[in-house]
């Protein structure tokens, strides 16, 4: 399954300026300059089902109509492969840069890790105005993402992960204090998620994912991020992550962040291959993430989708119908 992401910005009429910056299109005839299209031939990883339904969007393109108001007039867009990312924690923010970066001035979007800041930033400016029921019903959707009831899901997943985040300053005793339990003839991967478990912090509520979304993979992050996988039949490994280069990979509720940053819809588009249960006519999701409606879905590899507006053309002849 591949995951990448395009903004509907592309030809939003001019509304009131947003609170952050990121341009309407200019309302005088002209055309942005767009990365040249590239086939879906030439992407790595993709399997023959997935480039014939990504390169029938590029061709007939996807009509989107404006969420609210009814009167405006359907879009047509034509969806490119905006460029390769690195496959690791910082892959969304990567995907965002690019599928943004023709709309935004020069030294706005500040990069990757400036959008990771900004998605943290928001986060803890909604969360910590929201509603007590709204609250609880984000910090649910935390716990099922990153600290799992071991007990319930083996129906669903073969490994479970639980992260817990490590001060970079603390590792040394933690260490110290694995050490002693291995002196006592504890095995080295059960004394670790012992001291982890009883030391580190878990990613469980709003607090502790702000923490958690903030980490790059950089020297200079405040914490490292230590994963425990279970099978049903208990311990399979710890990933202590001794060079403190794992990054936190964006989910649904940092993508539902940087929507309500930038006061616009963004589209994650999943393109199934053969290992999905769908059959190809129905391999292609949307999944639309609007400004503040928290939702919980667990993180993936994101790279970039251009939307290019092409001309109106009837439903009958685009790829598909959002």
């Amino acid at each position: 399954m591949g995951k990448l992401l395009c903004d509907s910005a592309t030809v939003t009429p001019p509304q009131t300026p947003p609170l952050i910056t990121w341009r309407d299109p200019p309302t005088t005839p002209s055309t942005p300059d767009f990365p040249s299209p590239s086939s879906w031939d030439d992407v790595t990883g993709l399997e023959d089902q997935q480039r014939r339904n990504l390169s029938r969007l590029q061709a007939k393109g996807v009509l989107w109509k404006h969420p609210e108001d009814k009167s405006l007039p359907p879009v047509v867009f034509k969806l490119t492969h905006g460029g390769d990312v690195d496959a690791d924690g910082n892959c969304l923010f990567s995907a965002v840069e690019k599928a943004a970066m023709w709309g935004l001035r020069e030294g706005e979007c500040g990069g990757a890790r400036e959008l990771r800041r900004r998605t943290v930033q928001r986060f803890e400016k909604d969360f910590g105005s929201a509603e007590n029921d709204e609250k609880l019903s984000v910090e649910l959707a935390i716990k099922n993402l990153y600290s799992p009831d071991l007990k319930c899901g083996w129906g669903i997943h073969v490994v479970q992960e639980l992260k817990l985040l490590a001060p970079k300053s603390d590792r040394q005793i933690f260490d110290d204090a694995i050490l002693e339990l291995l002196n006592l003839g504890m095995l080295r991967e059960t004394a670790a998620e012992s001291i982890y478990k009883e030391r580190c912090i878990a990613v469980d509520d709003g607090p502790s994912w702000a923490k958690y979304m903030s980490i790059s993979g950089s020297p200079d992050d405040e914490y490292d991020i230590i994963t425990l996988q279970y099978t049903e039949e208990g311990l399979l490994t710890v990933d202590e992550n001794r060079e403190g280069r794992a990054a936190a990979f964006g989910d649904d509720i940092a993508i539902e962040c940087l929507s309500t940053e930038f006061k616009r819809e963004i589209y994650v588009v999943q393109a199934h291959g053969s290992d999905a249960m769908v059959d190809e006519d129905n391999c292609v999701f949307f999944l639309p993430h609007r400004p503040r409606g928290w939702c919980g879905a667990g993180a993936d590899h994101y790279e970039p989708l251009i939307a290019h507006p092409s001309s109106v053309v009837s439903q009958e002849k685009v790829g598909f119908i959002l």
